[in-house]
């Protein structure tokens, strides 16, 4: 069994080109992803948002989290799906987080992609466990991306699939958060 750091290092360095990148990004990756995906070991469900720009990337998503057989289902779910009302102040976040609080007993994590010029980044930023990966701005507790990036469809391909083999690696006991 090995650190969570180990592991990222291996698996970004067998991941060929489309994560040759993430190799010096990996010390800003691995301590957030370590303490974000411990909610998930609690029982915790993740409710995914994307800025309008990433819906893509919401869709992509939700279709491959879940698509493997050998792992069970895991909570991640679109606050799209839960909550079709748009957000327009500070009022109606603390109402859907009153909601939520009363959906989700075990608790939950907003895991926001996107810009923080869009209303969503506020939803996930009233949380102080939110996982957010955020472009064009660097906040504590968050993963920092550019925008402008002409790579960046294919990094957040990339970091779904480090993501997803860290989820397993994390339930089956292979490593050590």
């Amino acid at each position: 069994m090995s650190d969570f750091l180990s592991f990222t290092l291996e698996n970004i360095r067998n991941g060929g080109t489309f994560l040759n990148w993430m190799e010096s990004r990996r010390l800003e990756w691995a301590p957030l992803m370590a303490a974000r995906l411990k909610h998930l070991l609690e029982g915790r469900t993740f409710i995914l948002m994307c800025d309008e720009q990433r819906s893509w990337y919401e869709h992509y998503f939700l279709k491959n989290i879940n698509s493997k057989n050998s792992r069970p289902m895991l909570p991640f779910v679109s606050l799209d799906c839960l909550y079709k009302k748009k957000i327009q102040n500070t009022e109606d976040i603390f109402l859907l987080n009153d909601l939520l609080d009363l959906t989700f007993p075990n608790g939950y994590v907003y895991f926001y992609i996107g810009s923080t010029t869009d209303k969503k980044s506020l939803i996930a930023k009233s949380k102080d466990d939110s996982l957010l990966w955020l472009f064009d701005e660097q906040l504590q507790n968050s993963f920092y991306l550019n925008s402008k990036d002409k790579d960046l469809d294919a990094k957040l391909i990339s970091l779904f699939k480090l993501l997803d083999l860290s989820i397993d690696a994390i339930l089956f006991s292979k490593v050590v958060l």
